[in-house]
């Protein structure tokens, strides 16, 4: 199982340091997502700063661009680092794709599966110099001229992730992607219920396996060097999980234990009463969502829960112990997590 780093959301000058330190304590992958920042030139400035790790994108929001402008983005930083680039891709949800960025939404699995079969189009075009004719119901591309053609490289095989929660972009995962980033907000038995089966599902149907596409997640984790930490972690965990759990796209995971505070949770969320949602979230809820062990231990712990289950891992910040910890605490968790 590879560990990897997720960078908080800072300033590029912060991102290089990040990358750094990841880098010398040794993680395998450093990963960053499409929040308040580019993830793209967030990457850029990882892979300087880490010149022998993986980067990549856990999600950037395809439909707030143009599979053209990702096919670039994309292929420049596969080019620039040797081949360590990975390409995570998210749908985002339907009021942040109208309201925040202006853009179309609709059938957003279908959309993703064309968004991936036009980057490879795009891609093949570049490399092999296929005449690029892509023709979908969401996009087409007809036009490539020697002008804005950026040549092949010598890593073209870019791995394209993507990220989800229900059953359906589970299915499509399996049937034509590299990668599967789960979203935090999960459990094993869900993984084991219901993603891992549309993944398998997909994968049959385009006569692929699961072991064709590599699971990828960053975990809740409640830790700390004592029990006021721990504490602490607990009362932020509860409130991450309830922010997510009055969600809609999430309520599969919550259907799936049977609980039936999702409809409360997202009451007082209409409401504002975000101070009163923790409460909601009782201590089975938190220990099946959260890996909870003090810091010394916590690699064992997050092995144990998902060896067999994710072939990457990476933790979910969640209290100040898990930003407070030295790089050799942080080596016995990589060491724990390898086995």
């Amino acid at each position: 199982m590879k560990i990897d780093y997720y960078l908080e959301d800072s300033s590029l000058g912060a991102v290089a340091e990040q990358a750094a330190r990841a880098r010398v304590i040794g993680f395998d992958g450093v990963f960053t997502a499409d929040t308040a920042h580019d993830p793209f030139l967030r990457v850029m400035a990882a892979a300087s700063a880490a010149p022998d790790v993986e980067v990549g994108t856990s999600v950037a929001v395809a439909f707030a661009r143009s599979p053209m402008v990702v096919a670039q983005t994309a292929w420049d930083l596969a080019s620039f680092t040797g081949g360590r680039f990975l390409l995570g891709l998210g749908t985002q949800v339907k009021p942040h794709i109208e309201r925040r960025f202006s853009m179309p939404w609709g059938r957003p699995v279908e959309r993703m599966a064309e968004f991936i079969g036009a980057l490879r189009a795009i891609w093949d075009t570049w490399q092999n110099g296929t005449r690029l004719r892509f023709r979908g119901e969401h996009y087409s591309f007809s036009l490539m001229t020697p002008f804005f053609d950026p040549g092949p490289i010598a890593h073209p095989d870019v791995p394209v992730h993507i990220a989800g929660v229900g059953p359906r972009m589970s299915r499509l995962a399996g049937e034509i992607c590299d990668g599967y980033h789960v979203h935090p907000f999960h459990t094993v038995r869900y993984l084991r219920e219901v993603t891992l089966p549309a993944m398998s599902e997909g994968a049959r149907q385009a006569g692929r396996s699961l072991g064709d596409v590599e699971m990828v997640s960053s975990v809740l984790v409640v830790t700390g060097r004592d029990g006021d930490q721990m504490e602490e972690a607990r009362r932020v965990a509860r409130e991450q999980i309830a922010f997510y759990a009055s969600t809609p796209s999430y309520r599969r995971v919550l259907d799936t234990h049977d609980w039936d505070f999702g409809p409360t949770l997202a009451a007082l969320a209409r409401r504002g009463r975000w101070g009163d949602m923790a409460e909601l979230i009782p201590d089975e809820v938190l220990a099946e969502v959260a890996v909870e062990a003090p810091v010394e231990r916590l690699g064992s712990a997050i092995r144990a829960r998902y060896e067999g289950v994710l072939d990457r891992v990476g933790c979910y910040s969640m209290g100040d112990a898990l930003s407070s910890m030295t790089d050799e605490e942080w080596a016995t968790v990589l060491a724990q997590v390898r086995g």
